[in-house]
């Protein structure tokens, strides 16, 4: 019995050397069981996920941009043929969908405002609901088709205040990261995880943050169907 006793107690505290040793050994190396670009000096992190983001055929983008000096709020599936979402500002929500060199904006009626004379109205109407395929030459055209361009979005992730550093190991959702900070403001989280993604970008002076995820993961772009596209240039003079 002591015998047996002895041997248990051996065990256990083999085991609870183990588990300590165990414990200790990833606090100690943060990067034990990552991809290891935490290990590299930022610009290395930056360049790696830079060719990660480059190389993915697709993303989702969540989160807030500054454009124009007006804030957008932005859920867009973008790739290299387009993107599709939607955006809000103002207290308004419209849907975009780009396919190639084709834009569409689908909104609500009071999205295109509510004037007092009735050509207004009827126009707001017949526009409300649809998509309108918005002409390259319109002011608008530049700006919401950046918002479904993939390149135009993920260089603005690489834009970090001042001279970039590493920051801290951290969490988006259940990833692990590595935080790359600007020396005046902003931060950007690269997975430690598989692929080194940017997983998350806050812009410096708490003017919003963009959180990236289902990279490489398709998803359907199709033109709408023509019973459902205004011409806007025909409709509205």
């Amino acid at each position: 019995m002591h015998h047996g006793r002895r041997t248990l107690a051996t065990l256990l505290t083999l085991a609870a050397g183990t588990l300590l040793t165990g414990c200790l050994g990833m606090g100690g190396d943060p990067d034990a069981g990552t991809n290891g670009v935490g290990k590299l000096p930022a610009a290395g992190i930056e360049q790696k996920a830079k060719a990660a983001a480059a190389a993915a055929p697709t993303v989702r983008l969540a989160g807030t941009v500054v454009s124009g000096g007006q804030t957008y709020r932005l859920d867009m599936r973008l790739s290299s043929a387009g993107g599709v979402g939607e955006v809000s500002t103002k207290g308004s929500t419209f849907q975009l969908l780009r396919v190639g060199g084709d834009l569409y904006l689908k909104a609500g009626a009071d999205f295109y405002g509510s004037g007092d004379d009735k050509n207004s109205q009827a126009a707001a109407a017949k526009l409300s609901g649809k998509y309108v395929k918005v002409p390259p030459g319109d002011p608008s055209y530049q700006q919401f088709s950046g918002f479904t361009d993939k390149k135009v979005l993920l260089a603005d992730l690489f834009v970090l205040d001042g001279s970039v550093q590493t920051g801290d190991h951290r969490k988006v959702g259940d990833t692990r990261t590595i935080a790359l900070d600007g020396s005046q403001g902003g931060s950007l989280d690269v997975s430690l995880k598989g692929q080194p993604y940017p997983l998350r970008y806050q812009r410096a002076g708490g003017a919003g943050t963009l959180t990236l995820s289902d990279w490489g993961e398709r998803f359907s772009l199709v033109a709408p169907a023509k019973s459902q596209v205004v011409d806007y240039g025909k409709t509205v003079k």
